[in-house]
């Protein structure tokens, strides 16, 4: 056991860690950005075993808003950090390494292109400077919510559009080639509105689309070919609101889809994943969370036949709302959960599994990080394969200027008190260590800002 002294506000404290534990951690957790709003949308890890992040950020750049790309090593240590947009507002959705070891972002523009808002699309190399950027729309509101590269080297974006189509928005999917320029574009949906959040090629060389509307407010599936002609569509959902914002092939050839249902589940919104074959047709549909609003943004086979889902919680955990982690097996059934996140919200919008068998989310802290607590900063979250991040960790990877959350150091817990650890689990026990503490006065009152950090010690 090793005793360091760090500040943490304005309080020097005592923080006492297991040597043991810190040396076989595989865990960790990270924050970027700035004293405004900046939010991780995107993640993917590279092939250095680093990680690349999207999404935008109000911190930096040239405007109001811009795409933030951020390259970090195997540690969540920043590499470089870029921005890319003009004097409005532009933010990244999607990102994804190319082959020539550089990077795609997709995501939305209000800087450039025809209209009020349109699809952006920014093409770099391996450091993050800028070969090219596109932007695709009319002269309303587009927007990019999901890239991938193509196997002829091109690209297919998927988004939603009302330059364009039959409704009020329809979903949006562009194929471009290897310089962004446009193949074809093609629009889907009805009267009302629907959107496209997430694109895969598939075997056949066509193209799946997960996302929402088909005129019932319903998880919507379209298979296109080659060529973005529809080949069918599915509809999947109660009488209430059904959406999916993830979209997965899986090793047997049919799709994992991730989203939010308020038909099925508590009611109040829970996380909604459903299991289909290469036709579309429902082999299992599964809901997770608790009595409040959680939801699935992000969903990945794993490489044991299961799937692991990050999102958002307003169920379980330390604070408003928390980085919600699913683990989950081939049938749906769960194996565990996890949630991270400190009294503020914090929100998981993207998760892979890495090399190491451990899972990486990035998302957004209002707990943590230089914009706290009135801004929310990227948060970057590196488990083990059981989820696990190390409950002593004092967060020494901030990457920002800016206070650490305040702690009082205490001796005793309040009788009655709530307490949870980092990663907001329940404590019944707890030994000295950080803590999140909700009074009894504070749950009874639904005083969220009641949440405090202690440091509890002998």
């Amino acid at each position: 056991m090793r005793i360091s002294i760090v500040a943490v506000g304005s309080a020097t404290l005592a923080v006492i860690c297991m040597a043991s534990i810190a040396s076989a951690q595989t865990g960790w957790w990270r924050t970027y950005g700035g004293p405004s709003d900046d939010d991780g949308r995107s993640i993917q890890q590279t092939a250095d075993d680093g990680y690349i992040v999207a999404g935008w950020t109000k911190s930096f750049g040239a405007g109001y808003a811009d795409v933030c790309l951020i390259k970090t090593n195997a540690q969540g240590d920043s590499l470089w950090v870029r921005t890319y947009g003009g004097p409005n507002q532009d933010g990244g959705n999607s990102v994804q390494q190319t082959t020539d070891g550089g990077y795609i972002i997709a995501g939305g523009s209000g800087s450039f292109g025809a209209g009020l808002y349109d699809v952006y699309l920014v093409k770099t190399d391996a450091s993050g400077d800028t070969l090219w950027t596109r932007t695709y729309g009319g002269t309303d509101q587009d927007m990019g919510n999901s890239v991938q590269q193509t196997a002829d080297g091109g690209y297919i974006i998927t988004g939603c559009t009302k330059s364009f189509g039959a409704g009020n928005w329809d979903v949006y999917l562009v194929k471009t080639n290897a310089l962004g320029d446009t193949v074809w574009t093609r629009t889907y949906g009805g009267a009302q509105s629907d959107w496209g959040y997430s694109v895969q090629q598939t075997a056949d060389s066509g193209y799946v689309i997960a996302g929402y509307g088909a005129g019932n407010a319903d998880v919507y599936l379209i298979k296109t070919n080659a060529q973005g002609d529809t080949l069918w569509t599915r509809t999947y959902g109660g009488s209430r609101q059904d959406v999916a914002y993830s979209l997965q092939l899986t090793a047997d050839g049919g799709y994992i889809i991730a989203g939010e249902t308020d038909s099925y589940g508590a009611a109040n919104g829970d996380v909604y994943l459903i299991k289909v074959n290469p036709q579309g047709d429902t082999l299992w549909a599964r809901t997770y969370g608790g009595p409040n609003y959680d939801d699935g943004r992000s969903v990945q086979q794993t490489t044991d036949g299961g799937y692991v889902i990050a999102g958002i919680t307003q169920s379980f955990g330390a604070g408003n709302s928390d980085v919600y982690l699913v683990k989950i097996n081939a049938l749906g059934d769960t194996v565990w959960t996890a949630t991270y996140g400190g009294p503020q919200s914090d929100a998981g919008y993207s998760v892979q599994q890495t090399a190491d068998g451990g899972y990486v989310v990035s998302g957004g802290t209002y707990s943590f990080g230089a914009g706290t607590p009135d801004s929310d900063n990227v948060y970057l979250i590196k488990t083990d394969s059981l989820g696990t991040v190390g409950v002593l960790e004092e967060n020494p990877g901030q990457q920002a200027v800016g206070r650490k959350p305040a702690a009082t150091v205490v001796r005793r817990l309040p009788q009655g008190a709530s307490v949870f650890d980092a990663l907001g689990r329940r404590v019944q026990h707890p030994r000295p260590g950080v803590y999140f503490v909700r009074e009894p006065q504070a749950q009874a009152q639904a005083q969220a800002q009641a949440t405090r950090k202690v440091l509890l010690v002998e």
